[in-house]
């Protein structure tokens, strides 16, 4: 799985950038993701307030649908472990939605008499 990061508006330390790799890999590392962009941002920069904003899109395998999450908290540490938690559950779902359609098409089940013609 590839994890890009970038920021906007604070300093991305190594000690965040492994934070952030650590927690994705927690939450998402058992679904088949090619990419994960996590986009870390300061809205609104030294006023303070609830304005730390961790955005991350997961690209999945097999050309399925991106998901993207975006969560906005006090503390960067919270937005980034919430907005995992957030993308873990919506990829979780998008692979089961996935799998319910792919099982709805299939033809019924062969009555293991001989083919009709």
């Amino acid at each position: 799985m590839q994890i890009v990061i970038q920021s906007n508006g604070l300093e991305l330390t190594d000690s965040l950038r492994a934070y952030v790799k650590r927690r994705l890999q927690f939450a998402l590392g058992w679904a088949l993701t090619r990419r994960l962009v996590v986009w870390l941002s300061d809205i609104n920069g030294p006023r303070g307030g609830r304005d730390k904003r961790c955005k991350i899109q997961v690209s999945l395998a097999n050309g399925r649908k991106s998901v993207l999450i975006e969560d906005t908290e006090e503390d960067l540490y919270a937005a980034i472990d919430r907005a995992a938690a957030r993308a873990d559950h919506a990829v979780a779902r998008q692979l089961a939605r996935r799998r319910r359609f792919s099982h709805e098409k299939l033809p019924p089940a062969d009555s293991g008499g001989e083919p009709q013609h």
